[in-house]
């Protein structure tokens, strides 16, 4: 399978709590590695999928952590190292089940179609390509982005995007962000995101811009809906919630592993749920080696 998309260092503060503005609250801090693509992965890999990350960081120390991090992880990086750039970082305050990030996307902002050319050419044995919609969001990176679902297509792989986070999907507008991943065969938003685009946090209101529309609710479940055909529900896994960050990206690649196995919307989306629930239980964006 190919990823394409954003590589970052999260700067993660877990708190409880209302948030003081204006003076401290404590916290735990640390710095973990990120970037919904690189998370995606990162748990792609753990669960056995042999798996190419395309994207870029910056000739700098913390562009190469990650890059060790995910070469340890068992991920083949097509990564691009851009002199004179900075490895993308994330702000995340974390608490209660729900997360706040403050973005600085850096050398992702220069994803190329040369980059995605050069990782198709070079994986010839993947048949899925996944998109994280953070390459959509700037104008920079979203040449390659489309370009990377057109080229996926033209090449006879599957295709999925993962919509990313509402408030950017809010400014790019709905209409052309939907323009621009129609006719991929997985989409995939939560439930803010889904409002983002449809107003509704119904699955069936997504399915015709994509074969299959799936929305994650959280503590809700999630649910899975193809055109004429439905939508379908299932519950989500226990969990004792620590944080929430990554657990989208955990997700997506549960429910990618058993979708290209071969399993039905129940099973995968199951599936989904189950590393999701894996991801919640721990801090930080990546699978915790047993």
């Amino acid at each position: 399978m190919i990823v394409v998309g954003d590589i970052a260092t999260d700067v993660l503060a877990v708190y409880s709590g209302q948030l003081a503005t204006g003076t401290d609250t404590a916290a735990t801090v640390s710095l973990t590695a990120g970037g919904s693509a690189a998370n995606t992965a990162a748990w792609l890999a753990s669960a056995g999928v042999p798996v190419t990350l395309v994207g870029v960081v910056g000739e700098d120390a913390p562009g190469a952590q990650r890059l060790a991090e995910l070469a340890e992880a068992g991920v083949d990086c097509a990564v691009r190292r851009a002199a004179g750039a900075a490895t993308g970082t994330v702000v995340v305050l974390s608490e209660s089940g729900e997360r706040t990030m403050l973005c600085d996307r850096g050398a992702n902002t220069l994803l190329s179609t040369v980059d995605i050319d050069a990782a198709l050419d070079t994986a010839t044995g993947a048949t899925h390509l996944h998109l994280s919609g953070y390459a959509l969001f700037d104008e920079a990176s979203r040449v390659a982005g489309r370009h990377a679902l057109a080229t996926a297509r033209s090449r006879g792989l599957t295709t999925s995007v993962d919509a990313a986070s509402a408030g950017p999907l809010r400014r790019v507008g709905a209409e052309a962000f939907l323009d621009w991943v129609r006719g991929a065969d997985l989409l995939l938003a939560n439930a803010d995101e889904a409002v983002a685009l449809t107003g509704s946090a119904d699955p069936a209101r997504l399915a015709g811009y994509a074969r299959h529309a799936i929305v994650k609710r959280g503590s809700e479940g999630a649910g899975w809906a193809t055109s004429g055909d439905g939508t379908r529900w299932v519950a989500a896994q226990p969990a004792t919630v620590r944080d929430v960050t990554g657990a989208g990206d955990a997700f997506a690649a549960g429910l990618l592993c058993a979708w290209l196995a071969g399993a039905g919307p129940d099973e995968a989306l199951r599936a989904g749920a189950r590393l999701g629930a894996r991801a919640v239980s721990s801090t930080g964006a990546r699978p915790i080696p047993d």
